[in-house]
């Protein structure tokens, strides 16, 4: 059961955010989209009004999603059967038309849809509009097929929409000059995005509380990382599995200028607020 608040309890409430609200006002935040948040209904609710929050505070957010679940779906409904090889997703020809069709389309618009229906300004894109991705194919395995590298980032229809009070929505399908379409991995993508639009923070939403000492205890949670103890971490294995890329597109990130990047949980309803609000926060920030 929620607690009600009074009218003096919310009055004190938004006092205490005043000095996050004055720290961001005016700042670019990337949020990565993705993980159960995208799945439960009332997760993604809190997820688009925490983003419609933040803009209409003064905070330029743009947001970039996966869509991993509704790409399944859509490939089993068209008899195509999904296929992994090493945690990413094996993308042919037929693959890369239904990862296009559903991100590019079905989930971005709904998105679009789902931010403006909570009182925001949202536009979609993809890496297609504007220049925005330049991929190659991935040659560290190239069989995957159509999954590619990223060459450059071009912000540039980001930064308009932005300088126009919308949210920017990307789906990551990106273009090779030989005319072919990529599947991009979306942690790395945002992690691009974010340092080429000189972000102030970097999040991704994931399904664990963030990096844990131990993987099986959320009570051992890791607050604050340096990116220079993340190779240590490593070797430790306590960074291991699937938050090796996460982690990974974190550092790059704060490489590339990115001041603060984050790990959090997105089955935690409002935990973007929670993290970008408060001094405790409730995941894990990567910083130099």
């Amino acid at each position: 059961m929620i607690e009600k608040i009074d009218n003096a309890g919310k009055a004190d409430v938004l006092i205490r955010a005043l000095p996050y609200i004055q720290k961001y006002f005016g700042k670019i935040v990337v949020i990565k989209y993705g993980g159960n948040a995208m799945v439960d209904q009332e997760l993604k609710q809190a997820v688009m009004d925490d983003i419609v929050l933040l803009s209409l505070i003064g905070i330029k957010v743009v947001l970039v999603h996966g869509g991993g679940p509704d790409i399944n779906d859509t490939m089993r409904q068209m008899g195509l059967e999904p296929r992994f090889v090493g945690g990413l997703r094996y993308t042919d020809e037929e693959t890369i038309k239904v990862v296009q069709m559903v991100l590019a389309g079905k989930t971005n618009k709904e998105l679009v849809s789902l931010l403006q229906r909570s009182g925001g300004r949202a536009v979609g894109l993809c890496g297609l509009d504007g220049d925005l991705i330049h991929a190659k194919k991935l040659e560290s395995d190239p069989d995957l097929g159509y999954v590619g590298d990223i060459v450059d980032i071009n912000t540039d229809i980001i930064t308009d929409q932005l300088a126009c009070g919308y949210i920017p929505v990307v789906a990551t399908v990106a273009y090779d000059t030989d005319g072919s379409t990529y599947n991009i991995n979306a942690d790395t993508a945002a992690a691009r995005i974010a340092a080429e639009l000189g972000a102030e923070n970097l999040i991704l939403m994931t399904d664990i509380r963030g990096l844990l000492r131990d993987k099986d205890d959320e009570n051992t949670l890791i607050p604050f990382v340096h990116i220079s103890e993340v190779p240590s971490l490593v070797n430790e294995g306590i960074i291991s599995g699937g938050m090796i890329p996460k982690i990974e597109s974190c550092v790059e990130a704060v490489r590339r200028g990115v001041r603060k990047t984050f790990i959090i949980d997105g089955r935690i309803p409002h935990s973007i607020l929670i993290e970008m609000m408060t001094d405790e926060g409730i995941g894990t920030m990567f910083r130099v």
